[in-house]
């Protein structure tokens, strides 16, 4: 289930990757097509308003391919006796798979929280091992298993 799992959110950031990668390509071109008019001011603002496009475009295709790498790094077969990036997390709670910020993701009728380490869930079961408790939100949930 989690080889299933990660090569999901794989997609997911390959989607995002390619969308990101378009969007810059077309920001690019737009600002290059920008014809000068006599209004030369005008000309100069969609220009820079293209540029900052590309810029935006290109800050999300690096980070979603950085997301792509860290991804790389998980091995589907780790055998995990706490929580841990890479590790799949069953609580009372729900699913957790902590790897990359990424929501929920459906996969077989069962929704999994993709999470990073820093996001506040992540920080309160990373190092948590099966059996023990934490507290979410004033909630008490249990860990019942780790893969």
């Amino acid at each position: 289930m989690k080889q299933q799992l990660l090569e999901k959110v794989k997609e997911l950031i390959e989607s995002r990757m390619q969308t990101s990668f378009e969007a810059m390509e077309a920001a690019k071109n737009s600002a290059n097509e920008e014809g000068k008019s006599s209004a030369g001011d005008k000309y100069e603002t969609a220009r820079a308003m293209g540029q900052l496009d590309r810029e935006m475009n290109g800050r999300m295709y690096e980070q979603a391919r950085q997301e792509r790498l860290s991804l790389d790094k998980i091995d589907p077969e780790g055998i995990f006796t706490k929580v841990a990036f890479g590790a799949l997390a069953e609580t009372t709670m729900g699913y957790f798979f902590v790897s990359i910020g990424a929501g929920i993701v459906e996969l077989n009728g069962t929704k999994f929280m993709v999470i990073s380490q820093e996001a506040p869930i992540g920080q309160i079961i990373l190092g948590k091992t099966v059996g023990e408790t934490f507290e979410f939100r004033g909630q008490k949930y249990k860990i019942i298993s780790i893969v």
